[in-house]
């Protein structure tokens, strides 16, 4: 799902296994990838942890379907310009870009098996959140918003 330099996956690496060791809040899901559940404008949201190379460049692909408030929350590890893509990926999902704070920076729509790139327009992308489609819209999730549970 996200397109990243070597250099980009092994800075992700060492906060992975720090987090995989000290979160308390965590668990494992049916795919094998640590769950924690967000707050976005008061409405909770499991999500699976994405913070291994594998996990990273594998996100959602192959998945027929996800429940609603479901989604993957996508750890970066530094602040960087980020970009996806929907390679080998069945359901439509929305993403949001958020920074190091946790705050939204912005929301795309991202078509089913569509290769081209979705990139941040900004370089401080800490996490990327990707959801059904039409999630942030239909609970009122805009740029501004505060995500509430990230892991560190």
């Amino acid at each position: 799902m996200v397109r990243r330099s070597a250099k980009s996956i092994f800075g992700t690496l060492l906060p992975a296994l720090i987090f995989a060791s000290c979160s308390p809040n965590t668990q494992t899901g049916a795919f094998g990838l640590s769950t924690t559940t967000l707050t976005l404008h008061g409405n909770p949201l499991n999500v699976e942890v994405a913070d291994t190379p594998q996990s990273l460049s594998t996100g959602l692909m192959f998945r027929s379907s996800m429940p609603e408030d479901h989604g993957m929350l996508f750890m970066l590890g530094s602040a960087e310009h980020a970009s996806f893509w929907m390679k080998n990926t069945k359901i439509p999902l929305s993403i949001a870009y958020i920074d190091g704070k946790g705050i939204v920076r912005e929301e795309h729509d991202m078509e089913p098996f569509d290769e081209r790139t979705t990139s941040s327009s900004s370089d401080d992308i800490v996490y990327a959140l990707e959801v059904n489609q039409g999630w942030f819209q239909r609970h009122h999730i805009d740029p501004g918003v505060k995500v509430e549970g990230i892991p560190r």
